[in-house]
């Protein structure tokens, strides 16, 4: 069984539908990483590939949601300045960290150096790109110095590439 096959996961889930981070075993992995959490080829033949970029250990912590909203404005731009075919960056509802979608499969050891270096940009910033009640569905919900606390955080413990352990079901 390939680990990173989601339609593998999804035949194994007691869960319907794919959700391959509920088949994985959150009391195994050690954040901060970068993991590869799927792939999935489109009706175009083209690669579709998850990243898990995870922040804190699940379970032991939680990004409070200023500072989550602020690093998901700061990291989607600094990703996908120094990423091609990056398809979306999200928060994940657990508030331990992000998904990232892009074309094709690039190897987890690049993906890790672009969020180290997307992490590291957190530093330079002096205002949040898109705050404005224009640009953001949440304007008044954003800490950019809680973002670079939780980014030096991260840098300062080191980024590793995690393999994914599913539980056994």
């Amino acid at each position: 069984m390939q680990p990173n096959d989601v339609d593998t996961q999804a035949e194994r889930s007691p869960i319907k539908g794919k959700v391959e981070s509920f088949d994985l075993d959150h009391t195994q992995v050690k954040a901060p990483y970068v993991r590869l959490a799927g792939t999935q080829t489109t009706p175009g033949g083209d690669t579709i590939s998850k990243y898990d970029l995870r922040l804190l250990q699940p379970n032991q912590g939680a990004l409070p949601t200023g500072a989550l909203h602020t690093l998901e404005h700061l990291l989607v731009t600094g990703l996908r300045g120094r990423l091609e075919n990056v398809v979306d960056v999200s928060p994940m509802g657990c508030r331990t960290g992000f998904y990232m979608a892009v074309v094709d499969r690039p190897d987890p050891a690049a993906i890790m150096d672009v969020f180290r270096g997307a992490l590291e940009d957190v530093a330079t910033y002096d205002q949040v790109p898109a705050q404005s009640e224009l640009e953001c569905g949440n304007a008044r919900d954003h800490d950019l110095e809680g973002a670079k606390r939780y980014a030096a955080q991260v840098l300062d413990q080191g980024l590793h590439v995690q393999e994914s352990v599913y539980i056994q079901r």
